[in-house]
């Protein structure tokens, strides 16, 4: 009887997902030089595969390359933050709808068990929480069972969470928090009840109110100031 192929992660892999969560969680902030050869001995593998990486992360617009092969962090821009809660206005709201008319009963166990180690995000959020707070919208959006668009939410996810640590620099306070944690209940029994139409204005209401709009006011605000 033949043995199942063991699939091994290559080292370009292995460095794009070192470095996209070095980038992600604010390690590697917007705009930062990154030093290849000091990345790439820190984390253990060659230039090679390290610049592989690069270039993978620049087609997802992470990483900025130069005709010199110097690389940087991408800036956050205005632009971009605004045009990707323009998108999640429209397409969160559509998977929570979609969501609440196709669950299964695992997908309902799955959201209640995400929904369970959720807690609202303070300012400096450990790699867990912000873990934590994907995986609950991930299973709000993989109950639609739709997978061009849970496609595209999990990439809109990527490209957004620079945008959430900036506006976590600010501390939102208590009475927010609490209402994000009320929106996070509220989806949960909306799926779960097959509320599709309530689904929808709760979450279009959550997207109103993330830390993506106030990244956009953030961004937008120092903007003007700069005179730009």
């Amino acid at each position: 009887m033949s043995q199942p192929v063991e699939v091994f992660e290559t080292k370009s892999d292995f460095a794009y997902r070192q470095v996209r969560d070095r980038i992600l969680s604010g390690e590697l902030g917007p705009g930062s030089v990154i030093q290849q050869r000091e990345l790439a001995s820190f984390i253990g593998i060659s230039t090679t595969p390290l610049r592989e990486a690069l270039r993978r992360l620049k087609s997802e617009g992470l990483v900025e390359l130069d005709a010199h092969r110097d690389a940087r962090v991408s800036p956050l821009r205005a632009e971009e933050a605004r045009d990707l809660l323009e998108i999640r206005r429209s397409l969160d709201p559509l998977a929570a709808s979609l969501a609440a008319e196709r669950r299964t009963k695992a997908d309902i166990q799955a959201i209640r068990a995400a929904a369970d180690g959720l807690a609202p995000l303070h300012p400096h959020p450990s790699v867990e929480q912000l873990v934590a707070h994907r995986r609950f919208h991930a299973a709000i959006y993989m109950a639609s069972h739709n997978d061009l668009l849970i496609g595209t939410l999990e990439a809109l996810w990527d490209k957004a969470d620079r945008y959430r640590l900036l506006a976590l620099r600010t501390d939102p306070g208590q009475d927010a928090r609490d209402q994000k944690a009320k929106e996070h209940e509220a989806l949960v029994e909306c799926v779960a009840l097959g509320d599709g139409a309530g689904a929808a204005e709760i979450m279009g209401r959550h997207i109103d109110t993330s830390l993506g709009a106030t990244a956009v006011w953030r961004l937008g605000h120092a903007e003007r100031t700069d005179g730009t």
